[in-house]
């Protein structure tokens, strides 16, 4: 037995010397749990859709129990035990709180009426939750729009892609103006950059990739209108829209408060499981519970059940990212070793051969990464690779900080798993009967539409 686990250490851990550094990078075979979580989210919804619906965060928490139990086997029961807390205290409950305030309080707006299901009324809904995004962050405005989008768009055959461009427009390309809007924006202001640094910066590509994904969703939504020679259920009259629950527009009032309270208010930090956590975080995480709470409780139960408002969505969320979290620290730790880890060539193209960084590069790994590794992280990732000093980023590091920022939020368009609304909508579509695309039928939307407006957004903003 303890020759197999030397054998192991020294599988997994770059040399064996390395095995007993504390922090030292891990070896790639880290990563194999990560990898097979990722599989399962994408094979087994096709290949066994009864056991995946039933049993989705069974098979997550096996995927982290086969990091866990071998990384305790090999590094001790404390540091699984302490790396796990600093993977929930420090990451996951801060991301998952939050998502859970502007859940229940986007969810508890109902946007009352019906819209006929044309083309320009559907792009009018992606216009305006692309706007919402960044106020009030791509999980509210995607809970506040997606129901009604859905009950406007009920008597239509072809729907699928009007749910795909909505998780690319508000579920994504559109919280890029704040810190409100994405997480990654929203771990940046905790950093240290400014609340209206990104929309100084990333405004100009945010218009030229929405305006193109806009224009381009119109022609396809327009085709495929006049291809419908009669509806599959004849459309109800169109009504007057108007706003009900409004009391949970200023619990997002108070969600928006706690944001910044956090970049105005660090009295220091406290230990909790022998992890040190900012005050102001610990604070905010029971704000932003007390927030959901309390829209609970002041939404009328009838606007909950006129808005179809359940916690299928929510919950798959919560189960299937506390997997992915835990699964990708090794991954994340390669990285974050940098030219001394596993990935080391990756590392190095970010540089060019004068040491200076390449913002183009630093847009399409953090993108591409954070198309299969959530975004937040993985920005916080490419952050610290460009030096981790908001002020040095902001001011001359500005091109790299823009071009992580955006290859952040725009990229986690590209997979279910990039960002947390992209499987929110996708559940609250399937529930509604809307038969969404599977994993690599996702990918492949993203990569007809979202892969060439990126590469052109390149070309223009960040070479």
């Amino acid at each position: 037995m303890r020759g197999w686990m030397a054998a192991a250490a020294m599988f997994l851990v770059p040399g064996a010397a390395l095995a007993a550094v504390p922090g030292a990078a891990p070896g790639l075979a880290w990563g194999l749990p990560f990898a097979g979580l990722l599989l399962s989210i994408a094979l087994l919804p096709l290949l066994a859709p009864r056991l995946w619906h039933h049993h989705d965060g069974k098979v997550a928490a096996l995927w982290a129990a086969l990091f866990l139990v071998p990384f305790a086997l090999t590094a001790g029961p404390g540091a699984a035990f302490d790396g796990l807390a600093h993977v929930m205290l420090g990451e996951y409950l801060p991301f998952i709180t939050l998502l859970l305030a502007l859940y229940v309080t986007g969810g508890g707006v109902v946007l009352q009426g019906r819209l006929p299901g044309t083309p320009a009324a559907n792009l009018g809904l992606l216009a305006l939750g692309t706007a919402l995004a960044s106020i009030m962050g791509t999980t509210g405005a995607c809970m506040l729009l997606i129901r009604p989008l859905l009950r406007a768009n009920a008597g239509r055959r072809r729907q699928v892609h009007i749910v795909v461009f909505f998780i690319f427009l508000v579920g994504n390309v559109g919280g890029a103006l704040s810190p409100l809007g994405d997480p990654p924006l929203y771990l940046g202001f905790l950093q240290g950059v400014s609340f209206f640094w990104p929309l100084r910066h990333l405004l100009l590509p945010v218009l030229f990739i929405a305006g193109l994904l806009l224009v381009a969703f119109y022609l396809l939504d327009s085709w495929h209108y006049r291809r419908e020679a009669a509806p599959a259920m004849p459309p109800a009259a169109p009504q007057r829209l108007g706003l009900r629950g409004t009391v949970n527009l200023a619990l997002i009032g108070g969600v928006v408060a706690t944001v910044l309270m956090q970049g105005i208010w660090q009295p220091g930090a406290v230990a909790v499981l022998g992890q040190a956590v900012g005050a102001e975080r610990l604070l905010a995480m029971a704000l932003f519970l007390a927030i959901a709470a309390a829209s609970m409780a002041l939404t009328p139960r009838a606007l909950r059940v006129e808005n179809d408002f359940s916690w299928g969505a929510m919950l798959e969320v919560a189960r299937l990212f506390a997997a992915i979290f835990v699964t990708m620290a090794p991954v994340l730790a390669m990285l974050q070793a940098g030219t001394a880890g596993p990935m080391a060539g990756l590392v190095a193209l970010t540089s060019d051969p004068g040491g200076a960084p390449i913002p183009w590069v630093y847009f399409w790994l953090t993108g591409g990464l954070s198309s299969f590794l959530d975004n937040a992280p993985t920005y916080l990732v490419f952050f610290n690779l460009a030096g981790g000093d908001a002020a040095r980023l902001m001011a001359e590091g500005a091109p790299v900080l823009a071009a992580i920022s955006a290859g952040a939020v725009f990229m986690g368009a590209n997979s279910y798993i990039g960002n947390a609304p992209n499987f929110m909508v996708k559940a609250i579509a399937e529930a509604q009967g809307v038969k969404m695309p599977a994993f690599f039928g996702y990918l492949g939307w993203a990569l007809v539409f979202l892969v060439p407006v990126f590469a052109l957004a390149t070309l223009i903003f960040f070479v």
